[in-house]
């Protein structure tokens, strides 16, 4: 039988590392998580239902303080971790604007001294997990190969790191390999997301405000189906590699708030409300995911009916706890 691998997940406590967290402990993986932050409410961390549980460590670690950057690399060497993946980004698009110093530093100049360090520890894979705003507002189905062009400091941001490590990859052989997931949703996500938002505006009945009037299109996959696909890439795929993980199904996000209004029996036209759209926005992102079938023979499984039901039903089950939360995004340096 073979011995079964150490992975660490950077970005833990984020929605899609936390869940990625679950699936490799009902492989029976040893993990070990780290995040800037503590562990958050369970509520928002599948694997703490885990049955092995006892196989995850979990390290308050923040990349961009040297001491932690030291300290991760000490775990690394002691564990003797191969796999990495790299959930941890900030990722708001509005707030980037403000801030865009603070997404510079956490998503760019962090993750370069982090990798830079990592050259010397002969890693076998850093799966970084990207994102299709890298690629701007973008029309047709797009493939791997599309020219970058963001419209965003966030964008930029992801972008930035994306070509750096393409480079490290290019000269200096460093193991990565990149996904980009259209919009992953499903139980445990952030709650100012736009799905777990509209189904608690639904059901409690609040007022929901779409940004240029919900016209933009998406498609969206469901976080089961992400992390299968994470997990296939991250064991077989050939290195400087980029993978795109979603359906090709769009939906306007105005058509999916009145889909989720519908579900719950509730006229939307009482509760939502336009707003001005946000500078840069991009309209559509439309990814091709053929590499992937063809290389893993995957697809979702999930259909976006089901996964709203589902993640309705995580919502119901933990109302109590929800309901004194706020729905909106928290910016950390």
């Amino acid at each position: 039988m073979k011995s079964k691998k150490t992975f660490l997940i950077i970005g833990s406590n984020s929605f899609s590392g936390s869940h990625f967290v679950n699936f490799l402990l009902s492989k029976g993986h040893k993990t070990i998580g780290v995040s800037r932050s503590k562990e958050i409410n369970k509520i928002f961390l599948p694997y703490k239902e885990n049955k092995n549980l006892h196989l995850f460590k979990f390290y308050k670690i923040n990349l961009n303080k040297d001491k932690d950057v030291k300290n991760l690399l000490r775990i690394i060497k002691k564990n003797k971790i191969k796999y990495i993946v790299n959930f941890a980004a900030q990722a708001m698009v509005a707030e980037s604007w403000i801030y865009p110093l603070d997404y510079y530093k956490t998503n760019v100049l962090s993750l370069v001294n982090f990798t830079k360090k990592l050259l010397s520890l002969k890693i076998e894979t850093f799966l970084h997990v990207s994102t299709p705003e890298v690629y701007g507002n973008i029309s047709g189905l797009t493939k791997e190969n599309k020219i970058y062009n963001p419209s965003t400091p966030y964008a930029i941001s992801r972008a930035s790191l994306d070509m750096h490590l393409m480079a490290l990859f290019k000269n200096y052989n460093f193991p990565v390999i990149f996904t980009r997931a259209a919009n992953v949703y499903g139980p445990g996500q952030q709650l100012f997301r736009i799905i777990p938002k509209s189904i608690l505006s639904a059901i409690l009945k609040k007022k929901i405000f779409l940004h240029g009037g919900g016209k933009s299109s998406r498609s969206f996959i469901y976080i089961t189906d992400v992390a299968e696909a994470t997990y296939g890439i991250c064991l077989k795929s050939k290195k400087g590699k980029i993978y795109h993980i979603s359906s090709e199904k769009l939906i306007s996000i105005n058509n999916l708030v009145k889909k989720i209004f519908k579900y719950n029996k509730i006229d939307h036209k009482k509760f939502i409300f336009i707003t001005k759209e946000r500078p840069g926005k991009d309209k559509t992102y439309k990814l091709s995911s053929l590499l992937l079938k063809k290389n893993f023979k995957w697809k979702p499984k999930i259909s976006l009916d089901f996964g709203i039901e589902k993640t309705q039903d995580w919502i119901v089950k933990n109302i109590n706890i929800i309901k004194k939360m706020s729905l909106k995004y928290e910016h950390k340096r």
